[in-house]
């Protein structure tokens, strides 16, 4: 099922600072947009999070009690940042649902998913990495992973191209945002040098395969200025470097080293648990339901 103009943007709330930080960057990607916000409060269990993390499953009356207070709190913080832009509609929701299947199943109509990575520690951070892995690898829709203090930076939108299909996906989805936000586009791909070419064959075979990848986007959106790197490193490295400022990273759910059977790419899991801006994950099916806008941030 496509989406359609008013398919809302779907943010998980779970009161935490966190949170709030997805809320308002999505509020405000929303007000842009135009785009209807539905705030969504899972307080269910947990439940497990990916191999080798076991969590405490947390009863919903240990916390419920208090949910609705932070649900309102982030209704309320939702209407502030968008109301200057745009008036769009807010709406919220408070579940006894587990997160991971309730996201998902809203994720199936909406354009967008948005939620918030924690910067606690190690284990505390791939605890909750693994939920947005989770995500990232079964909503319906892309998701954009939001972290404290980094909501909205003014660098380039970010991408990694490679030749799979999941990175073709990111492509489009890339330069749909960086026109958006009147952002440069930075598409940035990597090679190991190995075999019998030189390494300037090696490199020359990389840019063709990132100019492939390109073509047809920058004719069709003559307005993004796209910035190219071909450089000799491992992938997530690279796009954490050169993401350090970025506006966002634009990565696809499996890259061209990702088999079906894997849970999601090895890149992709990298980048979520290491960036410090915001990360949009995409799906193969995602670049034709996450469409394009004339509109622009100012």
């Amino acid at each position: 099922m496509s989406i359609t103009s008013s398919a809302p943007i779907v943010v998980g709330v779970d009161g935490s600072e966190v949170a709030l930080a997805a809320v308002r960057w999505a509020a405000v990607d929303a007000a842009h947009r135009r785009a209807p916000l539905h705030l969504v409060y899972p307080t269910g269990v947990l439940g497990a999070y990916g191999p080798g993390v076991d969590v405490e499953r947390s009863a919903p009356a240990r916390y419920r009690w208090c949910a609705s207070d932070a649900l309102e709190f982030a209704y309320a913080t939702a209407v502030a940042e968008s109301a200057p832009i745009n008036r769009i509609e807010v709406t919220a929701e408070l579940t006894d649902a587990a997160p991971v299947p309730m996201l998902r199943r809203r994720s199936e109509n909406a354009r967008l998913l948005v939620v918030g990575t924690h910067d606690l520690g190690a284990f505390s951070r791939a605890m909750l990495g693994s939920l947005s892995i989770a995500l990232a690898r079964q909503a319906g829709c892309p998701v954009a992973v939001i972290p404290r203090g980094g909501e909205h930076g003014d660098g380039a939108v970010v991408v990694g191209v490679d030749a799979s299909e999941s990175s073709a996906a990111a492509v489009g989805s890339a330069f749909d945002e960086a026109a958006f936000r009147g952002a440069d586009l930075l598409a940035v791909h990597t090679f190991s040098h190995c075999g019998d070419d030189s390494l300037a064959e090696t490199r020359k075979e990389g840019a063709e395969l990132l100019d492939r990848s390109l073509a047809g986007y920058t004719e069709a959106f003559p307005e993004v200025t796209v910035r190219r790197v071909v450089v000799e490193d491992r992938p997530a490295r690279r796009l954490l470097e050169v993401g350090e400022k970025a506006r966002l990273i634009v990565v696809g759910d499996r890259g061209h080293d990702g088999l079906p059977s894997m849970p999601l790419g090895s890149v992709s899991r990298a980048v979520l648990h290491g960036a410090q801006v915001p990360v949009i994950v995409t799906r193969p099916a995602n670049h034709a339901r996450h469409p394009g806008t004339n509109r622009r941030m100012p």
